[in-house]
């Protein structure tokens, strides 16, 4: 059920209800802790999704089947660890990071998860790398979580590349509170990437702290 507070904006888990759904519900072993706590330990961005959004993105990809995933933005490998152990025996994950650091750690990172053989880390910035990328298509699923201003590009070659049915996933969805911002260019790309979404997809905006998108291909 929700009450009117809660259909408009009001949100009831803080910071302790949110800890004790991850403890419960995505918890981490070595591998994921490793990865998690990577950006800190190499002075990168701590910009990583959170725990429950690792896991949701690993049920979403185990509900579709998907085989053959790309990801935008890998940081230090987190969510690709997340949605590679929902790939079936033989399945492959591309993840595209242009920063040649990050790079590093999440190969360092997604070896150490035992994933080496099933994640390939493109390392190049994030147009190119898909084109380097659509050899292997069509995909199951696209998850975005890169350059901003980007978004309406890496969504329509997800249009373009996945199945019939594939999912098109896009985190910061809400783009830290200035998706409405109409003099953000960056904001302009995340509305069309929406837009673009609703239009091409079955599609849903999970209120997740700052948006999930989720949409099917039709």
């Amino acid at each position: 059920m929700a009450d009117d507070n809660s259909r408009t904006g009001t949100r009831y888990a803080d910071a302790e209800a949110l800890a004790y759904a991850a403890r419960v519900h995505a918890t981490h072993d070595a591998a994921l802790e490793r990865a998690f706590e990577a950006p800190g330990d190499n002075d990168m961005p701590a910009i990583q999704v959170g725990p429950s959004e690792g896991k949701l993105l690993h049920v979403l990809l185990a509900l579709a089947g998907a085989q053959r995933v790309v990801e935008v933005g890998t940081l230090a490998g987190y969510s690709a660890i997340w949605m590679a152990r929902a790939l079936p025996p033989g399945g492959r994950l591309w993840t595209i990071e242009h920063d040649p650091k990050h790079a590093e750690v999440a190969r360092g990172c997604i070896d150490a998860a035992g994933l080496g053989e099933v994640v390939e880390v493109v390392e190049a910035d994030g147009p190119d790398g898909l084109r380097r990328v659509e050899p292997n298509g069509p995909f199951d699923a696209v998850f975005v979580d890169a350059d901003k201003g980007r978004y309406d590009v890496y969504g329509r070659w997800a249009s373009e590349h996945l199945r019939p049915g594939g999912l098109l996933i896009g985190d910061n969805a809400f783009f830290f509170g200035r998706l409405l911002d109409d003099e953000d260019p960056s904001a302009a790309a995340m509305r069309r990437f929406h837009e673009a979404m609703a239009r091409d997809f079955r599609s849903v905006c999970v209120p997740t702290p700052d948006g999930l998108a989720v949409g099917i291909k039709r």
